[in-house]
């Protein structure tokens, strides 16, 4: 089992910042992309931004130029920093990992979940 636990949410005012961490943990052995998802009441979980092991980052239009991913390869840990956020930045944000548990056997974690709350 590969365990997820991120850290971090929380309530801010519109165009605060908040820093999100993910911290991965279990049998690992190889940790190809992380990142973070958010789901709000009553919508999809979609993505916000995933980096893999060498740097390459995917992110949603809507944080482009606000939010930041960084990782932590030999900590297997995600960053994702929020600057000037928004109401509708308002949701419950994972943490996701996929990689390899050995040679073998593959994995696709998620955390628990974290609110993040932007007051207008």
């Amino acid at each position: 089992q590969v365990q997820l636990v991120e850290s971090g949410g929380g309530l801010v005012q519109t165009g605060g910042s908040l820093r999100l961490s993910c911290a991965a943990s279990g049998s690992i052995f190889r940790v190809n992309d992380m990142g973070w998802y958010r789901q709000a009441p009553g919508k999809q979980r979609e993505l916000v931004e995933v980096i893999t092991n060498t740097g390459a980052t995917t992110y949603a239009d809507s944080v482009k130029g606000r939010f930041t991913i960084s990782r932590d390869n030999a900590k297997n840990m995600v960053y994702l920093e929020m600057n000037s956020l928004k109401p509708e930045d308002t949701a419950v944000y994972y943490c996701y990992a996929q990689g390899w548990k050995n040679s073998l056997q593959r994995f696709t974690s998620w955390g628990q979940g974290t609110q993040v709350t932007v007051s207008s």
